[in-house]
């Protein structure tokens, strides 16, 4: 079921609460057509209206590789960037292996 019945009008109610939506790890699982077709629904009732932190490991330059459609990613594209402040992370390691790495330091 696409957007229909009681669960759109179920999620509209609590989205239309949020001040701000964390999208985590955009990259970890890939999106088939018609997810892409509900997140770029989600983005765009956020555009100009909300908050969204997005975290992804993806380069910046390849989101198809998320995104089954490439015009449906453009435009989503098109909102995120938008009003957007784009921090980069780049390193070796990811946050969470630093860390594990100090904790395994720690009990040797």
């Amino acid at each position: 079921m696409f957007w229909g019945g009681s669960y759109l009008s179920k999620f509209i109610k609590q989205f239309d609460r949020l001040n701000l939506l964390i999208c985590d790890e955009w990259r970890y699982v890939p999106i088939d057509s018609n997810g892409s077709k509900l997140l770029f629904q989600v983005v765009s009732m956020c555009y100009e209206q909300k908050s969204m932190i997005i975290t992804t490991n993806l380069e910046f330059a390849r989101p198809n590789d998320i995104f089954a459609d490439t015009k449906i990613t453009a435009a989503l594209l098109d909102r995120v960037i938008h009003h957007s402040h784009l921090l980069d992370f780049t390193g070796r390691e990811s946050r969470q292996l630093q860390f594990a790495l100090i904790k395994q330091k720690g009990k040797k």
